[in-house]
């Protein structure tokens, strides 16, 4: 049973947290201030500490600057639970070296789910370690995957947080971050001659984006803005380079994801330039749902203009013909919101 230490001064909030905490059978230790707290996590090490910033007597900030002093606990996963969301005082708990942070107020799934995932990712890199120990031919520093690629983003990457509509970065700008997304969507577009927007690519979790050229300074070919709450992991690109240059196997996987990404855009090009109407809806709505990892069950928010962009076809094209879909009984449709309701008969369009 893992262990976690939640220290927060409000009682409610203390006490039904570890409750919820509790049901699903984590151990939980409890502090009513950051000074019992900072004492606690030195005396049981827990498996994480989730710990709020403003508290009496010690604040979060100064809990985890006497945790990463200690030997025997920096290296404990810590997450940040406020009610604070300006985004310098998220950035300042990122940068002290925190591993995540929570809004209150929050979900059941949205805390377990980051401290599952934490516990997940620390649980992974000591395997990882220890079988880096165990071959002796191997060298450590070296990363092999995309995996590994990633995750040298997530652990070394400069943080920032966008919210809804924000802009990441123009066209036409330096191209000098290449960014991991570690939580949102973002989508990238530019416009045509005739100032139609045009959108190129929507990418979610866990998505690289932000690639131009490794070796030329080549600047942003497309806009990209954040279409939901955006947490990115950034590298700067000649760090990139460096890195790909030092790491052979893990640019063969670079090639073959910038190969995949040729290959979508032949297909969707293809698409927009053969197919009928109703099937380059029909396929578009499939391509967002799955790009978003929506169940059949839940809807996609999505813009009637991105949609059509990525179509190919004229706006009130794809309202028709979705209005037709609904018609139909294969999708559902509230403002934004789309659901698909019958999978097959959307995939059967032609």
């Amino acid at each position: 049973m893992k262990k976690v230490l939640l220290i927060e001064d409000d009682t409610v909030l203390r006490e039904n947290t570890a409750e919820l905490l509790e049901l699903s059978d984590y151990e939980v230790l409890t502090a009513e201030n950051g000074k019992l707290g900072l004492e606690m996590a030195k005396a049981n090490q827990p498996d994480i500490i989730v710990c709020d910033i403003m508290m009496p007597i010690l604040d979060g900030y100064g809990v985890l600057e006497g945790l990463s002093k200690d030997s025997s606990t920096k290296f404990i996963p810590f997450i940040f639970l406020s009610a604070k969301t300006e985004r310098q005082d998220v950035r300042r708990g990122m940068d002290m070296g925190a591993d995540d942070y929570i809004t209150k107020p929050f979900s059941e799934e949205e805390i377990i789910n980051a401290i599952e995932s934490r516990i997940a990712k620390v649980a992974l890199l000591k395997e990882e370690q220890e079988s880096l120990q165990t071959t002796t031919t191997t060298n450590e520093d070296e990363l092999r995957t995309l995996s590994d690629l990633k995750n040298f983003f997530d652990d070394n990457g400069s943080i920032s947080s966008y919210e809804k509509n924000d802009v990441i970065y123009k066209e036409g700008q330096n191209s000098n971050y290449i960014y991991l997304i570690l939580k949102g969507v973002v989508k990238c577009y530019k416009f045509d001659d005739k100032g139609k927007e045009l959108t190129t690519a929507i990418h979610t979790e866990d998505d690289l984006f932000g690639y131009t050229s490794f070796t030329q300074n080549v600047p942003y070919r497309e806009t990209a803005i954040a279409m939901k709450d955006v947490e990115l992991a950034g590298v700067s690109k000649s760090e990139l380079t460096a890195i790909l240059e030092e790491n052979h196997k893990v640019t063969l996987e670079v090639i073959q994801l910038l190969t995949e990404d040729i290959t979508g855009v032949k297909d969707q090009l293809l698409q927009m330039a053969y197919s009928s109407v109703q099937r380059k809806t029909a396929a578009t709505i499939i391509r967002f749902a799955e790009k978003l990892n929506t169940k059949p069950n839940e809807s996609i928010v999505i813009s009637r203009n991105d949609l059509a962009s990525v179509a190919g076809i004229a706006t009130e094209t794809l309202i028709r013909t979705m209005s037709a879909f609904k018609k139909d009984g294969i999708i559902e449709m509230q403002g934004r919101n789309i659901k698909i309701l019958d999978l097959q008969k959307l995939h059967d369009i032609n």
